[in-house]
């Protein structure tokens, strides 16, 4: 089941470290099947606020995902981000191919009907 690493960045000055990050970071993926799904892109928000950037990296597993974060060669670069831009990331797991929400739904009404 595929995972995401979803990060929610603050907007930044710019700064030559960031720079260095950026062509750094595909590679540090890349021996985990990591991809980006968005990267550098604007956004339109439709509901709510969410100033800054977001980005999207795709991997096969959340233990490729995982693997990858806690990897020398990403805890390397990391810092040349975080002491530049302040932001949140998570890493979530998607879910299976032929995903129904109606049994989330119904899991809900169970769980609401046994109070």
């Amino acid at each position: 089941m595929p995972a995401y690493v979803i990060a929610h960045l603050q907007e930044a000055a710019p700064h030559p470290e960031i720079a260095d990050y950026i062509e750094r970071i595909s590679a540090t993926f890349e021996p985990f099947g990591g991809r980006f799904l968005v990267h550098a892109a604007q956004h339109e928000v439709v509901e709510g606020s969410w100033p800054g950037h977001v980005v999207v990296i795709s991997f096969p597993s959340t233990a490729e995902a995982r693997a990858w974060w806690d990897s020398p060669a990403y805890q390397e670069i990391a810092p040349l981000r975080s002491r530049h831009i302040d932001g949140d990331i998570i890493l979530v797991p998607g879910v299976p191919e032929h995903y129904d929400p109606a049994g989330t739904a119904k899991a809900l009404r169970e769980s609401m009907s046994a109070e």
